[in-house]
């Protein structure tokens, strides 16, 4: 589409660069449109959107390890499940994370556990091309301890070496330094129900006699099964190490009846999930702690007529998508997060804000509203008027600040007919994200200042998620929404976010993306959030941010990372070219006012040339993230939003670019002089 010539990159990648850049106004124009079309097709009846969580194999397994503790194998349904996990198998034999990353211990493990359960033989050359990547991996003792507390439930682990969840962790006060609301909003979810399953034990094991000692690399031995400590004799994992044998002293007083706080603490347990099953779809409205839910529920002696059991059950199963040939299983529920990033995308692509469908998705999200104090008020007593929205359906306990921020740069542009009303909710809304700033300028999802790094150190935090921190991303996306509701730079909480992304930049010029893949993310979001309050973006700070993104575009045009730029930032900008990645790194580039520069326009093309008829985009590759290194997302619905607005961004410099009459060569010309200065 244009004429190309190539220069090197700062990373040494070669990339083409268009001395005279064209991207036909025609071919952009029906891009945008079919865009619109698909989105405004997809929406439902009720007026949300909602894309697929695609996750690994890991759900699945566990399911079908939870039906062969439970006795209540389903063959059918189990064939498929099998049917499922070795569709994802690895040609190496085992099962990763994320597509064409590595094979993960856990989900190998897991995934093989499963398809023994289900009567695999372990000599089917699957299964020992599996076994043998497990056991290149560590085996059973590198698993981490949620992973071996479900094989503990089938006899296949001691419990005296899975780390000790104690339920008295519910009683210790918010004044001891270390208490259980210092733990991240969905760490909460999962402990309280595996805090029940610890006391209970309820080991049963596999009818057909399975165990996994084939998995230990060098045989069971005591020795691969304790957690080993830090070479150091003090620090702080050691103490905790100690203090878990003292946990186990206790657990055996517990079993004989004879601790002090046990039957008190399962009792405060038992009330706090039963208090948050209500108003969510399951605990926390997620599948972790719902699985966790059912099977505390069991222990604690709930037959399956109860009707809160047979409540969390549906919950549960109305996250698995089950097909003629095979199921699948979804983390939980994206309506809101989908509705406020498509309701966006459209208004700002130029959908008239009366438009009937995006007054029935404001409508319809405006009812979403929680102005319920929940479960954040213990991180956040502040006397606030609550407000907020959630990820899922329903989840009234658990308002997150990003969900929040997302509803709200949709919501108002929207014009429903009350528009008071809608009014009244962005202020309400606003006022309680404020309330969410914490110590160091940034903003977290769930809960302030949740960072207390010692809570890292317990035995039982090795799925890296035990603490809530502000990140720049999320910073941003706040700095933007306030941009947008007119909030100035000399705003003094303005001015503390701005303080936080600066100081989170990467020498590099990037940022780091913890709620999606990876820098690309970062990079964009903040560069957008700056751009929103109207400031200089020819700062040095921001210019190397534009810099570094321009340094990673690939030779197609586009843009693309994986998941491994979590555990290496050495592949930081490195992977296929992804519509989501491309939009995001597309709007961070304009918001330096520049669309005719060769980086965008090439962009541009790449969006242009690989849209679907349809006007859908295809795309393969993972580029959400749920805990870094752990649990990673794809989001279906990114692939098909983030380039409209992508689009609707380039649209609107074309529009300002036009009005100030600087043609597109002089501007890029003078961006590159400035950019060159601050390299």
């Amino acid at each position: 589409m244009f004429d190309v010539s190539t220069a090197r990159t700062a990373h040494g990648r070669l990339s083409q660069i268009s001395e005279e850049p064209r991207v036909s106004a025609d071919d952009y124009a029906t891009a945008l449109e079919r865009s619109q079309n698909y989105l405004l097709s997809i929406q439902k009846p009720e007026g949300y959107w909602i894309g697929e969580l695609i996750v690994d194999v890991t759900l699945v397994a566990d399911m079908v390890a939870y039906h062969h503790w439970n006795g209540d194998v389903d063959k059918l349904w189990e064939r498929k499940a099998i049917h499922h996990i070795f569709s994802k198998q690895l040609e190496d034999g085992g099962w990763n994370i994320y597509p064409h990353g590595p094979p993960e211990v856990n989900a190998t493990i897991k995934a093989y556990l499963a398809l023994k359960l289900a009567g695999v033989p372990v000599t089917d050359p699957r299964m020992l091309k599996a076994r043998e990547v497990a056991l290149s991996l560590g085996g059973v003792p590198r698993m981490n301890t949620f992973s071996k507390l479900y094989l503990a439930l089938l006899g296949l682990f001691p419990w005296e070496h899975v780390p000790t969840i104690p339920c008295e962790v519910l009683l210790i006060g918010k004044w001891f330094h270390v208490n259980f609301w210092e733990m991240s909003n969905w760490s909460r979810a999962m402990m309280v129900p595996l805090g029940i399953i610890n006391h209970f034990k309820p080991t049963r094991p596999p009818r057909n006699n399975v165990n996994l000692d084939e998995m230990y690399p060098e045989g069971v031995h005591e020795r691969d099964l304790a957690l080993a400590p830090d070479p150091e004799a003090f620090t702080w994992r050691n103490f905790f190490l100690w203090l878990d044998r003292l946990h186990k002293l206790a657990e055996w007083f517990a079993k004989n009846g004879i601790h002090p706080f046990r039957k008190r603490a399962l009792k405060r347990a038992e009330a706090w999930m039963l208090e948050r099953f209500e108003g969510s779809e399951g605990l926390a409205a997620i599948f972790p702690a719902i699985l966790n839910s059912i099977i505390a529920l069991r222990c604690l002696g709930y037959t399956d007529d109860h009707p809160v059991l047979q409540r969390e059950w549906k919950h549960l199963k109305s996250l698995q998508h089950e097909t003629k040939d095979s199921v699948r299983i979804e983390p939980c529920f994206s309506p809101v997060w989908d509705t406020a990033i498509v309701m966006m995308c459209l208004r700002e692509s130029g959908v008239p804000e009366d438009h009937p469908a995006l007054v029935r998705a404001a409508e319809w999200t405006m009812a979403k509203e929680i102005r319920f104090r929940g479960d954040w008020i213990h991180k956040n007593p502040v006397d606030v008027e609550p407000s907020g929205w959630v990820f899922e359906f329903d989840n009234k306990w658990n308002p997150d600040v990003d969900d929040t921020a997302m509803v709200l740069l949709g919501l108002r542009q929207i014009a429903i007919p009350d528009r008071r009303k809608r009014d009244e909710c962005i202020h309400r809304a606003t006022n309680w994200l404020l309330a969410f700033q914490c110590k160091d300028g940034g903003w977290a999802a769930f809960d302030k200042d949740c960072t207390k790094n010692i809570l890292e150190k317990v035995p039982f935090a090795d799925h890296n998620a035990m603490l809530d921190p502000e990140c720049a991303d999320i910073t941003a996306r706040i700095l933007e929404l306030l941009g947008k509701q007119g909030f100035g730079l000399d705003h003094p909480q303005v001015r503390r976010g701005l303080d936080y992304v600066r100081k989170q930049q990467e020498p590099d010029g990037s940022w780091y993306g913890r709620w999606g893949v990876n820098y690309i993310y970062g990079t964009w979001q903040v560069l957008r959030g700056v751009r929103a309050l109207n400031a200089d973006m020819n700062q040095p700070w921001l210019v190397r941010g534009r810099r570094w993104l321009e340094s990673v575009q690939h030779e197609d045009g586009g843009w693309g990372e994986r998941c491994n730029t979590y555990d290496d930032p050495v592949f930081k900008g490195q992977g296929p070219s992804t519509a989501s990645q491309t939009s995001w790194a597309l709007m961070g580039l304009l918001a330096f006012d520049d669309p005719h520069h060769p980086s965008v326009q090439r962009g541009i093309d790449y969006l242009v040339r690989t849209q679907n008829p349809d006007g859908s985009w295809t795309e393969d590759e993972i580029t959400g993230t749920g805990f870094p290194k752990v649990f990673y997302l794809k989001y279906d619905m990114y692939r098909n939003a983030w380039p409209l607005l992508a689009l609707a961004t380039y649209k609107q410099a074309l529009e300002r670019a036009a009005s100030t009459g600087v043609d597109g060569k002089s501007r890029h010309l003078k961006a590159d002089a400035v950019g060159s200065a601050v390299a």
